[in-house]
């Protein structure tokens, strides 16, 4: 046997798909597998997984997941993680915690910052500082500042997952799940459910470490360019300390129930929202089952993926609901199951959508599923596959969790990853049967009597009921402890808090690895960018490898539009694609996208311009398609152009429906961006617009169109159709496209013949007037934290836009507000975020227990920048992970997409490199006058609140009348 060290190589295999080599190894010592995928992808990932079933909803896995970051070791600092933050170039770096795993991937560009950052999270796995002091602060504690106060409960997990349990989406995933899995780990909430976190003790907390934290249970990954021998020397440095040991860790199987199930819950609703939300839930397959679980992705996008599918469309066409609900297909766990419904029904409906669900499966397995569907299906799943478009993730990282779908359960890891021959096989076995797909509905769903039917109903009264049982317990537990009980919680609570407020000693800081400004480059990347005039419109071209795939983004100026069409944009996006044509109805529209192409999606793009008043807002529909396909993808761009249907008032209104239940939901997962983008509303049009179409604004705009769409279809329509005749302009229009030169050529006079068929008139700016809103707002709905956000313009108190400034306000997001709002208030976060463009700098947190005292952080950021005495090393770091932020790695499209922006909002390279340099040169000096500037403007900013409605009217009652309050939900 051959060991290198400490590993032998269990087997070697090629990869074409993926230009990749993959070789399977396993540690001598301690059993460890470790899978290394070789290619020329310089974007390196890393990640070590430890099997990690709960036993209960204490989210103990969770709560660890934070706590192995919070110092080691090698690394004994409070914070290694977001020192890393602070300092490194890379490209993803987190934790994650699923319902039987724990993942900690990191990535980046730079061999010598990925190996550091390598380093840090294999010290912090397996050698975490794990004190009493790092579970109060990240799972839970009692807080309280002297023994007769009420106690307090704190923590940052406590604290996200109060924000996952006001949201009713979450709830309804978490409680589909468990309900199919009630004998095995995935019947709990591994994140933790807040009722029972306070559950768990620092005892079990730590057992739970020792036992799962060991290598004999850990899959490590690593993918990339880098040498696959310096892989193993580096994780073998950390293996040949233990020996292996028994790790009973495995995931048992979900006993099959005899009869369906049904269940009743409640989520915490606002009075604006008293529909139900309900679910039918299948057990289907093992994952491993590779060939079926391609084909349970392929019905899935059958059944669900399009605006035509059949199921969904028999959903929204039968009027018992507002949108979808239910996760579809889930495919992360040891068996696959399948969960579909509607959100915004009336109760008593809930039985009148399982019947519909139900017929609809049967019809389709008695008269057979149309094959355009399943020919959209096949398409693209397979583009999908060979795409292997991650978007913001690194490529590795999305590769390590699909394998991960099968090495966690000691099946084939690349059984997912090498997707070829699973492919294949599918397509010969749907050759040989073509009613493969009609057969698995007819098993898995019709014959399948593991089933389960959830019922989220809505209760006004939750939260205040939830609200007050937590009271009660802590005064409860306030009542049972002894004077000196107390007086320990009020100790420890000081004493978390001198910890958190104490600096780390320069020299455990020191330890902490980083790179030199030497490692960095000077100069900026350039994407490719040719600039041609077409037929009246703009022409963008980025010679880019895209591996056969052409990126085309067709974009229409908004400023053809008077303002008070714009609310109407983000709907009328989706009409184009959604709604039909003269010659086809939108069923058979969305076939045709999804048979011919690789998608057609709408995107909307507001910023300010660079050293302009004007703005810039565009809509895009962004399509791409194999170099073949081309043409399909122009003739479909031109067909929902020019022959558009826009006089279904039905198919409108389940639109309208569905677009007011989706930013209905996204009201708490989201609502930092909420918060964000009602502030920057205030100090430039492009956001004023943005907000309009995207924020608070759009959601009440939605209410108001439902009953228009019933009351005054005719107005409606002549707006949509108003639209339709300003903005498909060619001399309002701009083409984006991103593909490789040679696929260029043959395709540019197709795209000239496109341009040539769309109508040419004169474009005339339209001037748009913002309309005012209140500086100060209290948004109110049923959740039990908040997102508090403050913002000011410091372009118009005279501040100069200077590169540094990026590194000044990244340091405030990782230094004063993590500390101050994360580790000290409980908050999961807090971001600061400065527009050049437009001057506006904002301040927001997430999931936040607190609101006036995080208002006190925001404020107190002026005083902390002028009298910081920051360090040479922390200033090489800030600047080092500020050049990070701007180098990310970003795949062809993205970067077609990117170089587009920057030629709309007035960025050229000249100004881009000055910005760079600037970052590069940032001094000491520039923090103190940063926090000047600060200290004049933060006076004039505004507040913006989304959150408790109690917590916002007791913020409000101290200074009566500064908050205008506005109920959500």
């Amino acid at each position: 046997m051959s060991v290198r060290h400490g590993f032998e190589s269990l087997w070697v295999r090629e990869i074409p798909e993926l230009k990749a080599r993959a070789e399977m190894f396993r540690h001598v010592g301690t059993g460890t597998d470790l899978l290394s995928l070789r290619n020329e992808d310089e974007n390196k990932v890393f990640g070590i997984t430890f099997r990690t079933p709960p036993a209960d909803s204490t989210g103990i896995a969770h709560i660890l997941e934070h706590s192995v970051l919070c110092g080691s070791r090698k690394y004994p600092v409070k914070e290694p993680f977001v020192e890393l933050l602070k300092s490194s170039l890379k490209t993803f770096l987190n934790a994650m915690t699923y319902p039987d795993k724990t993942c900690y991937p990191v990535a980046s560009q730079n061999v010598k910052d990925f190996y550091n950052l390598v380093d840090v999270y294999l010290d912090a796995v397996f050698y975490p500082r794990l004190t009493p002091f790092v579970f109060q602060q990240e799972g839970w504690h009692y807080e309280v500042d002297s023994p007769a106060d009420p106690l307090n409960y704190k923590g940052v997990v406590f604290n996200e997952m109060k924000g996952a349990y006001s949201s009713p989406d979450s709830l309804l995933a978490e409680y589909s799940q468990q309900s199919l899995f009630p004998a095995n780990p995935y019947g709990f909430d591994s994140g933790g459910d807040p009722r029972e976190i306070p559950n768990l003790t620092f005892e079990q907390f730590k057992a739970f470490h020792e036992k799962y934290y060991h290598p004999s249970n850990a899959r490590v990954f690593f993918y990339g360019n880098d040498d696959p021998e310096e892989r193993l020397r580096l994780v073998n440095d950390y293996l040949k300390e233990f020996h292996r040991l028994p790790v009973d860790s495995a995931i048992s199987l979900q006993p099959r129930f005899q009869e369906p199930r049904r269940f009743t819950r409640s989520f915490p609703s606002g009075e604006e929202s008293l529909k139900a939300m309900f679910t039918l839930s299948w057990l289907l397959d093992e994952t491993h089952r590779i060939e079926q679980n391609l084909g349970f992705h392929m019905l899935e996008y059958m059944l669900l993926g399009m605006p035509g599918s059949p199921l969904r469309k028999a959903l929204m066409d039968s009027s018992l609901g507002e949108d979808l609900a239910g996760v579809g297909l889930g495919s992360e766990l040891r068996q696959m199951y399948f969960s579909t419904g509607l959100k915004g029904i009336a109760p008593e409906r809930a039985d009148d959508v399982e019947a519909l669900i139900l017929s609809t499966l049967s019809r389709l397995v008695q008269e057979g599923i149309h094959p355009h569907t399943v020919e959209a299906a096949q398409n693209t799943i397979e583009f999908i596959l060979r795409e292997n478009n991650t978007g913001s993730y690194p490529r590795g990282l999305v590769l390590m969790l699909r394998s991960l779908t099968t090495w966690l359960y000691d099946e084939d890891p690349l059984a997912l990853v090498a997707f070829e021959a699973p492919l294949e096989a599918l397509k010969r076995t749907t050759s040989a049967s073509p009613s493969y797909f009609e057969s698995l509905i007819d098993r898995y769903f019709l014959h399948n009597v593991h089933r389960t039917s959830l019922l989220l109903r809505p209760d006004p009264d939750l939260a205040e009921k939830l609200d007050r049982t937590e009271k009660e317990r802590l005064l409860q537990a306030h009542s049972s402890m002894t004077p000196s009980a107390l007086q320990k919680v009020a100790t420890d609570s000081a004493a978390l808090k001198a910890i958190q407020e104490t600096p780390d000693p320069p020299q455990a800081l020191a330890l902490i690895p980083s790179l030199k400004l030497s490692d960095l480059e000077r100069m900026n990347k350039s994407i490719p960018l040719t600039l041609i005039q077409e037929k009246g419109s703009d022409l963008l071209y980025h010679d880019l490898f895209t591996s056969g795939i052409v990126y085309l983004d067709i974009g229409f100026n908004l400023y053809a539009l008077p303002q008070k069409a714009l609310a109407y944009v983000p709907l009328f996006s989706r009409a184009l694609l959604e709604m039909g044509t003269e010659d086809e109805d939108f069923v058979s529209l969305t076939q045709r996208i999804s048979r011919k192409t690789g998608g057609i999606r709408p995107s909307l793009f507001a910023s300010s311009v660079r050293d302009s008043r004007q703005g810039s807002a565009w809509l895009f529909l962004r399509g791409k398609a194999m170099f073949k396909q081309t043409r399909d993808l122009l003739d479909i761009f031109r067909d929902v152009l020019l022959k558009v249907r826009l006089d279904n008032r039905q198919r409108f209104q389940q639109m309208v429906l569905e677009a007011k239940a989706r930013l209905e939901e996204n009201l708490v997962p989201s609502g930092h961006q909420v918060v964000g983008t009602r502030l920057r509303a205030l100090f430039s049009e492009a956001d004023w617009a943005e907000e309009q179409m995207k924020g608070i604004s759009q959601l009440f705009f939605l209410r108001t169109l439902s009953k228009g769409v019933e009351e005054n279809w005719a107005e409606v329509l002549h707006a949509l159709e108003e639209i339709r005749t300003l903005l498909i302009n060619r001399n309002a229009l701009l083409v984006n496209a991103t593909a490789g030169a040679g696929h260029w050529d043959s395709i540019q006079p197709t795209v000239k013949e496109f341009l040539g068929a769309l109508p040419s008139l004169p474009f005339q700016r339209k001037l748009w007037s913002p309309e005012p809103i209140a500086d100060a707002e209290g948004m109110t709905l049923p959740a039990q934290v908040n997102y508090v956000g403050k913002g000011v313009n410091l372009y118009a108190q005279g501040y100069r836009y200077h590169g540094s400034t990026h590194v000044i306000t990244r340091y405030l997001r990782n230094a004063w507000l993590w500390e101050k709002i994360r580790l000290q208030g409980g908050a999961y976060g807090a971001f600061c975020s400065f527009d050049k463009h437009s001057g506006a700098l904002t301040f927001v947190s997430y999931r936040d227990p607190n609101l006036l005292k995080t208002l006190e952080a925001f404020d107190g950021s002026a005083q902390f920048l002028k009298d910081l005495k920051i360090g040479d090393d922390e200033l090489v770091k800030g600047i080092i992970g500020t050049i990070g932020d701007i180098d990310q790695y970003q795949l062809p499209d993205a970067k077609g997409y990117t170089s587009m922006v920057r030629h709309l909002t007035g960025e050229n390279e000249e100004r881009r490199q000055k910005m760079r340099d600037e970052i590069l040169g940032a001094t000491k000096k520039d923090f103190q006058s940063f926090g000047e500037t600060l200290e004049s403007a933060m006076p004039r900013g505004v507040v913006k609140v989304l959150g408790s409605e109690t917590a916002i009217r007791e913020a409000e009652a101290k200074k009566p009348g500064w908050l205008k309050l506005v109920k959500v939900l």
